[in-house]
């Protein structure tokens, strides 16, 4: 996956379209990652010995191909390469040739 957490992202498609947000978690296993603000819903929790109970919102996971990647120098969503050089394997933004970070 070429997305990390921490990395600034525009959606793609769905309620959220066009709205730019920091990824806080990634699920490599099923493609997944969790955008701050970005799929959030509301669940009715129950209460237990450590919770008071009651109306909580909660972000759920989106696809990863439903967002792309905001290039830090150039601030433009961007699709990703990888080169390889003196430090290892660097992402590449495709629009400036900048590179991104240490992969």
């Amino acid at each position: 996956m070429n997305i990390k957490k921490g990395d600034t992202v525009i959606v793609l498609s769905g309620k959220n379209k066009d709205k730019k947000a920091k990824v806080t978690s990634v699920v490599t296993k099923t493609g997944k990652l969790i955008v701050e603000g970005v799929n959030v819903v509301k669940k009715h929790q129950k209460p237990t010995r450590n919770f008071q109970g009651g109306i909580i919102e909660k972000p759920l996971p989106l696809f990863a191909s439903k967002v792309m990647l905001v290039c830090p120098r150039c601030s433009q969503p961007t699709r990703i390469g990888v080169k390889l050089s003196g430090e290892g394997r660097v992402r590449v933004c495709k629009k400036c040739s900048e590179i991104i970070d240490k992969d």
